[in-house]
């Protein structure tokens, strides 16, 4: 894969958009399609999603391939003027020095920043003990920050999405992210607005939130000091619960209400397309 690593100019002005307080409302694009159309309704920055892409491919989050992850965060970075984060899912490693390599080949993709999680992938042991995580996060961050092109890197607590809702032991695990070199810090599965008050006011970093079921408002998120709102996968299963809907139409109606959506779709990518 020929290196196209981002503009510094375009990473410092992925770093600068987040303000707390001020949500930056981050989209998360499963193909080149789908980041053009975003990108032509005014969103600022992009993020993939390991689950949306996954999907894309006909496969389950967790089957994609480190190979893959790369060639699809470059051509997410290439697909608008935008700046992209890549979920990276673990790294697609446990050892602190595999996952820093991977962070090293990130730069090359034209990638503004990248996020690495705290889960291990492993049903029996889902996340990594404390210290080996911040271990992982610490050689991701002298890997992004090392040379010319200083990626914004977002260390994961997944906790909340693997059956562990211990908000004490999450809190400690971005604070020790924080000491590791994260810059920005990102708990998903938080909807309380007291747990997202909690985590934002124990971290000097700006906080992600995913926006999902039960979780506050923008506005709200807000008001608790966030300073980015990211969907992951969801965009990516709504339209494809979208295509679900309209084919269910013609199957078992065999009619053609979807014809206007479709006409409207149509007008949607000719000019994020021809845009680009």
């Amino acid at each position: 894969m020929t290196e196209t690593p981002a503009r510094p100019a375009l990473i410092a002005a992925f770093r600068d958009l987040h303000v707390p307080g001020r949500p930056l409302l981050i989209p998360n694009p499963w193909d080149i399609g789908s980041a053009r159309v975003l990108a032509s309704l005014g969103f600022r920055a992009l993020a993939t999603t390991s689950s949306g892409f996954a999907a894309s491919l006909g496969r389950l989050d967790g089957t994609v391939s480190r190979a893959e992850a790369l060639r699809h965060a470059a051509a997410i970075a290439g697909a608008t003027p935008l700046p992209v984060s890549a979920d990276l899912e673990n790294g697609f490693a446990d050892e602190p020095a595999a996952v820093a390599h991977l962070v090293r080949d990130a730069i090359g993709t034209g990638l503004a920043g990248c996020s690495i999680e705290d889960f291990t992938g492993r049903s029996d042991d889902p996340i990594y003990e404390p210290g080996l995580a911040a271990e992982r996060v610490a050689a991701a961050a002298e890997a992004a920050h090392g040379g010319p092109h200083r990626l914004v890197l977002t260390a994961r607590a997944e906790n909340h999405l693997h059956g562990r809702p211990d908000l004490a032991d999450t809190i400690a695990r971005l604070q020790s992210f924080q000491l590791a070199g994260a810059d920005v810090l990102y708990a998903p599965g938080l909807t309380r607005a007291a747990d997202i008050r909690a985590v934002v006011s124990s971290v000097d970093r700006p906080v992600n939130v995913l926006a999902m079921a039960g979780c506050p408002s923008v506005a709200e998120l807000a008001d608790l000091g966030v300073s980015r709102v990211s969907v992951g996968g969801s965009f990516a299963f709504a339209v494809l619960d979208a295509l679900v809907t309209t084919a269910r139409e013609l199957l078992d109606e065999g009619t053609y209400g979807y014809a206007r959506r479709s006409a409207h779709g149509r007008e949607v990518a000719q000019t994020a397309f021809a845009a680009a």
